[in-house]
């Protein structure tokens, strides 16, 4: 305990050039090379197999879950690198080396496993695919681009955060249910990344609570991809709860800004009435 004391304190009083990278910015690079690394086992061992023709079914599977595995980690160090800049010091890259990091975990691969998808399922359709994709990835830029430009209150986002988005997503592909269906449902996550619907940001219990849902996640994925009995249903069950979470939480938000309302026309009648 000791150590860890003196080395955060060591942190924080050391002066830093304006290039230097604290800690926080090393989970933030983690977060950048997880993204890499899910496309690129997307390439290997989904869409080049399925173009040659050499793929088999266990194959996909695990590269798959090995490409989400490495997002739910991107995740795990977004929502960890925040939480270390606050206890340290964070560096004056933080904010845009986090914001190129997001775009490449959660908008560019998140797009790209929605166009191979639609390249590798039997009806799926290409161009709509790439167009839903690029819709996803705008809908990230806009999303990171206002939170840099927007100040907002303390503890809320504007718009369904990058992380919540790009998993959603995802798991809408993993679920693999008819196209176009899909396809409206994926739009309709990308209109949440870029609304102005307010959504809490993951700190204290809820931070607890997120960094376990990804623990939780990553062993349905591994159960799924072993084969394991079971695996199915466990992957099912736990993208069907993210799917109604991305969308329970903007009603969850919209109902607790109409109570507010509420509240404040009633204090104001009741000041009224008493004056």
């Amino acid at each position: 305990m000791r150590r860890r004391r003196w080395a955060r304190d060591r942190e924080l009083r050391a002066p830093r050039s304006p290039q230097a990278l604290s800690t926080a910015d090393f989970l933030t690079l983690g977060n950048a090379v997880c993204g890499f690394l899910a496309i690129y086992s997307m390439t290997t061992g989904v869409l080049i197999p399925h173009i040659t023709g050499d793929g088999s079914a266990p194959t996909n599977r695990h590269s798959a879950a090995m490409a989400v595995t490495l997002l739910l980690l991107g995740s795990m160090c977004d929502l960890f690198d925040g939480l270390v800049a606050r206890k340290l010091r964070s560096s004056a890259l933080g904010a845009e080396l986090d914001n190129l990091a997001d775009l490449t975990s959660f908008g560019i691969a998140p797009a790209y496993f929605v166009a191979v998808w639609g390249m590798v399922s039997p009806d799926g359709d290409q161009r709509l695919s790439a167009f839903i994709a690029l819709t996803v990835l705008l809908a990230v830029v806009l999303r990171l681009a206002r939170f840099s430009a927007v100040k907002m209150q303390p503890g809320v986002f504007q718009g369904m955060p990058c992380p919540m988005g790009a998993m959603t997503v995802i798991a809408i592909v993993l679920l693999d249910p008819p196209f176009i269906p899909a396809m409206i449902a994926i739009f309709g996550v990308a209109y949440l990344m870029v609304s102005r619907i307010e959504y809490p940001k993951p700190q204290g219990l809820l931070a607890t609570a997120t960094l376990c849902w990804i623990v939780v996640s990553i062993g349905c994925l591994a159960a799924w991809a072993a084969g394991l009995p079971g695996g199915d249903v466990l992957l099912h069950v736990g993208a069907t709860a993210q799917i109604a979470l991305a969308a329970m939480a903007p009603l969850l938000v919209i109902r607790r800004k109409v109570n507010q309302k509420v509240c404040d026309v009633r204090a104001r009648r009741a000041e009224s009435r008493l004056g």
